[in-house]
C-alpha cells in the first residue's frame, strides 16, 4: 500500500538515496532541502521536491499547504536534515550554536509540529540522530554543538512519544554511526566509513515503514563502528 512520506535534507547523502528508494517502492514523497534541484531533475514517480530551509519560519506553511492540497494525510516524517560543525569549543560562538540548533533541534521540532495535525494512528516520526548524542558514547573534540544537538532530539523524541501516546502516532530516533557521506568527509576528512549512504538509506526506509509496530519513544543505535 502506497504511503505519504516527508523527508528533510534530501539534496545529497542518505536523504537523497531514501527518496529514490521510496519512489521505487511506489510511495509518494515530499523531498525537502535548501537545494531541491538534485531531486527534481531525477523526475521520479510520486516525488515532489521544493526548496525548504528549516531555519525559515515562513517555509513551514509551504509544507502544510502542500499536504492540505495534495495528500490530506502523512504516514511518515523522516527528520534527516542536519547541520554539522567541527570547531574547537573555545572558538564556538553563540551564533555557531544557534545555527546548528536551528536546524538540528528547532527545525526538527517545528517540522514535527507542522506535520502532526495530518498524522493518524500508525503514522511514524523518525528523527535521525547520531551516536555522538548518546549519553556515555565516545565523544569527539570539536563537535560540542553538533553532538549536544543530537542528544537534544533524543530527549525530545521520548517526550513526544509520551505526550502523544494515546494518538497511535509513534516517535523514534535512529542514532547513526559513521556513514560515508559528504557531511562525514567534511567533518572527518579522509575517514572511510564501512557503511554507504545507500545502505543506511535502505535501513532507514524499512524502519520508517515498519518500526512503529515495535517501537515508540525509543532510540536505536545504528552503528557498527566508531566514529
Amino acid at each position: 500500500m502506497s504511503k505519504n512520506i516527508i523527508i528533510t535534507g534530501t539534496s545529497r547523502g542518505i536523504g537523497f538515496e531514501m527518496v529514490k528508494i521510496f519512489s521505487e517502492q511506489g510511495h509518494r514523497v515530499l523531498a525537502l532541502s535548501r537545494n531541491s534541484e538534485t531531486v527534481s531533475k531525477l523526475n521520479l514517480r510520486g516525488v515532489t521536491a521544493f526548496s525548504f530551509d528549516l531555519s525559515k519560519n515562513s517555509d513551514y506553511k509551504k509544507v502544510s499547504d502542500f499536504i492540505e492540497s495534495e495528500w490530506q494525510n502523512v504516514d511518515g516524517l523522516i527528520n534527516n536534515a542536519g547541520s554539522l560543525l567541527n570547531k574547537p569549543f573555545s572558538e564556538t560562538t553563540i551564533s555557531d550554536f544557534e545555527s546548528v540548533y536551528k536546524t538540528n533541534v528547532f527545525g526538527v521540532s517545528e517540522m514535527i509540529r507542522t506535520v502532526l495535525p495530518f498524522m493518524q494512528k500508525n503514522s511514524h516520526v523518525v528523527t535521525v540522530s547520531s551516536m555522538g548524542g548518546i549519553q556515555g558514547s565516545l565523544k569527539f573534540p570539536g563537535l560540542a554543538a553538533y553532538s549536544s544537538s543530537k542528544g537534544a532530539v533524543i530527549t525530545l523524541t521520548e517526550l513526544l512519544a509520551e505526550e502523544y501516546k494515546d494518538s497511535g502516532i509513534a516517535f523514534n530516533t535512529l542514532a547513526l554511526g559513521a556513514v560515508q557521506t559528504e557531511m562525514l568527509e567534511e567533518a572527518f576528512p579522509g575517514y572511510q566509513a564501512p557503511t554507504t549512504a545507500s545502505q543506511m538509506a535502505s535501513y532507514i526506509c524499512g524502519f520508517a515503514l515498519n518500526g512503529q509496530k515495535y517501537y515508540n519513544g525509543k532510540t536505536l543505535q545504528v552503528s557498527n563502528t566508531t566514529p
